[in-house]
């Protein structure tokens, strides 16, 4: 098939939208990537407790066409039986608008199980149109065992064995998936994208104080993230030197909970936090930092330590879902989750030898995994193999 002619229709569990701009942006990168080397379309339904009749919406990201359902979600019992019926019929609307607008897919490209699979399913059964699955979701892996349920579990395994490929971002969770009896014989390890820029020297504010710069980014949801323990850590880190400042950037739920914490710590005057920023600034205060650090308890694939690796910095991280596949001697050190004498340890190392780190190298190897040119290519790739 000429590669201008292959048309991929996005369909997907999480994507941003009017409720949540942050909703699944990764998988808008993965669409994005792969548009500069086909036709793109994204279908994504959404139920709203707002409305009362179904709305579509048509908008454009870069080159690649969104569609967006939200369908009433309905209220009290009635939502039960409800909810499941205007989803399959958001779906039958957007796929007849899809086909309508901007033509018939050539393969339907899966994001996150397990629902959003039956659409496509539904489509290679009554239009003969091949499907992908990519999946993000770390509910597989031992430390977040939130896969449950027989019928989830056999529909799960139905729709991934009539799929052409499996693409699970990390060998972790593809290793995960298998030991739930998930998988399929085309089974390829997609990365997640990182933004162009992050890849350019960008200007940060200059630093009078001398201090070595730790930056840490997440979304505050300490029970993962375990920035609590983080905290702990650095305030004995206060009293053993005094050579270091830590920033923490972004927000969520256990914001104010963390910030209290540092307050109760007596290490705030040691800290900054940021609040929500955009993707520019973030890169901006990575390209100023020496290193990041991240203390989670489970992890899938960060897109923030492959955001770090783009900007050449290395990073202080633990042995946790994929991140032992991103990170090792070469570009950072890692820790056992929840080892806060490890983590202490291992920042002081850091702090000593951030510099012996080759920052052009660890960059150069970031590009090559986790660049759109470099991911969007891997899965443009598939798209051909699938289809030829």
């Amino acid at each position: 098939m000429p590669n201008q002619r292959i048309h991929s229709l996005f369909l997907s569990a999480w994507y941003p939208n009017r409720d949540d701009a942050m909703s699944g942006l990764f998988v808008r990168k993965h669409a994005d990537a792969v548009s500069r080397f086909c036709k793109v379309t994204v279908l994504y339904v959404h139920a709203d407790a707002r409305i009362t009749k179904r709305e579509v919406r048509f908008e454009n990201y870069n080159a690649v066409h969104e569609v967006y359902v939200y369908y009433p979600a309905g209220k009290g019992i009635v939502r039960l039986f409800w909810k499941p019926l205007q989803f399959i019929a958001a779906y039958l609307v957007g796929i007849r608008k899809v086909f309508s607008r901007y033509g018939r897919p050539h393969i339907v490209h899966v994001n996150v199980l397990t629902r959003t699979a039956l659409p496509a399913l539904y489509l290679k059964l009554t239009r003969g149109i091949p499907y992908v699955i990519t999946e993000h979701w770390s509910r597989y892996l031992p430390s977040r065992n939130s896969f449950h349920g027989w019928l989830r579990k056999w529909c799960t395994r139905k729709v991934v064995n009539h799929s052409s490929a499996l693409m699970p971002v990390s060998t972790s969770l593809s290793e995960a998936m298998g030991q739930h009896k998930i998988r399929n014989k085309n089974t390829v390890i997609l990365n997640n994208v990182v933004d162009d820029f992050f890849f350019e020297s960008i200007q940060s504010k200059s630093d009078s104080t001398n201090l070595k710069h730790i930056l840490h980014i997440s979304c505050f949801d300490d029970e993962p993230k375990n920035i609590s323990g983080m905290l702990r850590v650095f305030a004995r880190l206060c009293d053993e030197r005094s050579d270091f400042r830590l920033t923490l950037a972004g927000t969520g739920k256990d914001f104010d909970k963390i910030k209290s914490l540092a307050d109760s710590l007596s290490i705030s005057s040691k800290l900054d936090f940021t609040g929500e920023l955009s993707p520019v600034e973030i890169a901006q205060l990575l390209h100023a930092a020496d290193f990041t650090v991240l203390f989670s308890n489970n992890e899938n694939a960060p897109v923030v330590i492959s955001e770090s690796l783009a900007c050449g910095k290395p990073v202080v991280a633990t042995r946790v879902g994929g991140i032992p596949e991103m990170v090792d001697d070469s570009n950072g050190l890692l820790v056992d989750a929840g080892d806060e004498p490890a983590l202490r340890k291992a920042l002081h190392t850091m702090l000593d030898s951030f510099e012996n780190y080759p920052s052009s190298i660890i960059q150069e190897r970031a590009r090559e995994k986790y660049s759109y040119a470099s991911v969007g290519e891997t899965l443009f790739n598939i798209y051909k193999n699938v289809l030829s």
